[in-house]
């Protein structure tokens, strides 16, 4: 039986995305690829500031409709940063205590996010031991464990109701080529790369979607070996995407190809990035704009036209002591010349 409060949490919910506004579709023109048109869309503009907003917001319904989380209840959650910052959100909207387990490299402004919002930060020496430690701590608060990485792509509705997919398509309409001829995302959970892909195919769109990988993530090697028992001892040092294992959520059938994309190649991107849109983004993006003007240059090279759409997944503001940081980028990304002598022909 639906309790009094699971129904005022729910409206809580409904309510916060009933004031929310869509976010922007950016063109980004690339002149030296006549006929192609590369979009962005940005993710970064959610009250959280970013793409995790809105799996946050799915979660926590989830949650609720199945009668997992009640008033009271602990959430914890498994974590990089970006998913832990809405879904702290989220519980202080209902008011529900929230732990967020992450590797202790996490940037630091997405803890003070975090614990902006009411939420606990328990750190963990790698990524590979967020999950054990997550069930760990819900077992001894009597919680509740989210684990975006194996809910994600059951929790969103990926037919419509205005998931991300739906929102692409819609704000392309009017544009010279509205249906994409790729669509490119980065994966973390797998979860959004699985809304897209269901709902490509399900509307019967003409789009291939691409799955851009960073180093140190088995996601690539995975798809090309058709194996999901694959496992990488070091973690990514792109925050949010890349993972040591094939998270439950990751779904390939759905993926027309997945590209992997270097460190180096990302954060280059990123800077050249920052020049064309006047401000800054967080280091996923660099990876997803790697791979869409890999695209691009591929059609240009074989006389297609058409668009890409790719995404702004958080703003560059949480990261001044990482890859906006020129130190720490020598010291953990290494040298960006060859991939920066490439993007400005871009």
């Amino acid at each position: 039986m639906t309790t009094q409060w699971t129904t005022s949490a729910i409206n809580a919910i409904q309510a916060d995305y009933q004031r929310s506004a869509d976010t922007h579709l950016i063109p980004l023109e690339l002149p030296v690829y006549p006929g192609v048109s590369l979009y962005l869309k940005d993710e970064s503009t959610h009250p959280t500031g970013s793409l995790k907003h809105r799996l946050a917001r799915s979660l926590f319904l989830y949650g609720l409709c199945n009668g997992w989380i009640r008033e009271g209840t602990p959430v914890i959650e498994a974590s990089s940063g970006s998913t832990a910052v809405s879904e702290a959100y989220f519980a202080r909207l209902l008011g529900l205590p929230f732990i967020a387990v992450m590797p202790r490299c996490t940037a630091r402004r997405k803890i003070e996010q975090i614990e902006f919002y009411g939420g606990q930060c328990h750190f963990v020496d790698s990524s590979a031991q967020i999950y054990a430690e997550s069930e760990h701590l819900a077992r001894e608060t009597g919680g509740h464990y989210m684990d975006q990485f194996t809910y994600a792509e059951r929790a969103t509705d990926w037919r419509g109701n205005n998931n991300i997919a739906e929102s692409i398509y819609r704000q392309m309409s009017r544009e010279a080529h509205p249906v994409p001829r790729y669509i490119v995302m980065s994966a973390g959970t797998g979860g959004t790369s699985a809304t897209l892909g269901r709902f490509i195919r399900y509307q019967g769109h003409d789009t291939k979607l691409v799955v851009v990988d960073p180093e140190n993530s088995v996601f690539y090697d995975c798809y090309h070996q058709k194996c999901s028992h694959l496992r990488c001892d070091t973690g990514s040092k792109i925050e949010g995407i890349g993972r040591p294992r094939a998270e439950p959520s990751f779904i390939p059938g759905v993926i027309d190809d997945v590209i992997k994309v270097s460190d180096q190649c990302s954060i280059a991107t990123l800077y050249w990035l920052e020049k064309l849109l006047g401000r800054r983004t967080g280091a996923s993006t660099g990876t997803n704009v790697w791979g869409a003007l890999q695209l691009a240059k591929q059609m240009h090279e074989q006389q297609q036209t058409g668009s890409i759409v790719t995404l702004i997944c958080d703003s560059g503001e949480r990261y001044p002591d990482t890859y906006y940081n020129p130190q720490w980028v020598a010291d953990n990304i290494g040298d960006l010349t060859d991939a920066q002598a490439t993007l400005p022909k871009w």
